[in-house]
């Protein structure tokens, strides 16, 4: 009785793990965002979405198609229009058509590959007909040609391009060098430009500012000068009040000794005069008088003469 007890306790128990490895292939779970593919002996079957399921065991099997976004990053060296190699960076984000599972699982095995493949046709296809400067000016128009391509070629893989962004644009080391002096020679040439066009103005304006400060002296000039000739007149008016009899040329021989004299002591009280000799005798102030006297009479007869 001993070995056919024990040989029924290795068949319950060869059965009992047929049982448990028939129900661990029969259920299966689908994560949230995510679908099942389930083939039959090798053939497609059905789609399973989110949740608990029950295969055919030994008969079904199933394989998980994600859903989630996806990026894929890339990098295409090529020449632009006047012959400047770069290389352009793309990032292409892309998912599975939820209507076109079946698509996105048997028609592509490497999607991303495929993706790659396009992307660099459609950079090749558009950048050489470009100029570097071009290809700067039109980066976001790459990238709406990039992902219009992509997205008609892949819809038909069951894929939906949700962008294909040109993230930069990175020339050959020696042009990004020779684009940076060319832009700092620009920039010199208008700051020489501007400080120019500052020292003229400023030039400008000092000149106006000379020939107002003129202008000014020259009316303070006028205006002493009349007022010396008011003055005159006055004291010329005074006087002949004051000393009856006393004639115009009396008094403006006795004004012009008084100024004779006045600019002698200014000359002498003035730093760095030069040595002025003067006559020193007692008649000299009558010599000088005399001699005023006979040049303005002179020149009286000269204006009438004229």
């Amino acid at each position: 009785m001993e070995p056919l007890n024990t040989f029924l306790l290795v068949v319950l128990f060869i059965v009992a793990i047929a049982v448990l490895v028939t129900v661990l292939k029969t259920l299966f779970t689908v994560r949230t965002y995510t679908a099942g593919v389930v083939e039959r002996f090798g053939k497609f079957n059905r789609i399973v979405r989110p949740g608990l399921h029950v295969l055919v065991p030994y008969a079904e099997r199933v394989f998980v198609v994600d859903l989630q976004v996806k990026q894929a990053q890339f990098s295409v060296e090529t020449k632009t229009h006047d012959n400047v190699f770069v290389q352009i960076p793309v990032s292409v984000q892309y998912q599975v058509l939820d209507d076109k599972i079946y698509d996105a699982f048997y028609k592509l095995s490497a999607p991303q590959k495929q993706i790659e493949s396009f992307v660099f046709n459609s950079i090749l296809g558009h950048v050489p007909k470009l100029s570097l400067d071009e290809t700067f000016e039109q980066q976001s128009g790459i990238s709406i040609n990039v992902k219009t391509e992509l997205d008609t070629i892949m819809s038909g893989f069951g894929y939906n391009i949700l962008t294909a962004l040109v993230t930069d644009i990175v020339p050959d080391v020696k042009v990004k060098a020779a684009m940076n002096d060319i832009n700092a020679a620009q920039r010199a040439q208008v700051a020489a430009r501007a400080r120019g066009e500052a020292d003229k103005i400023l030039k400008v304006k000092q000149a106006e500012a000379e020939a107002e400060s003129k202008a000014l002296q020259g009316k303070g000039i006028a205006a002493e000068r009349q007022a010396i000739i008011d003055g005159l007149r006055a004291s010329i008016e005074h006087f002949r009040e004051s000393v009856p009899g006393s004639t115009s040329e009396d008094v403006m021989a006795l004004v012009l000794l008084t100024q004779y004299f006045d600019t002698l002591r200014d000359i002498g009280t003035r730093s760095g005069s030069n040595t002025i000799f003067l006559p020193n005798s007692p008649g000299a102030a009558n010599d000088f008088m005399t001699q005023i006297l006979a040049g303005l009479r002179g020149n009286s007869g000269l204006s009438s003469h004229s």
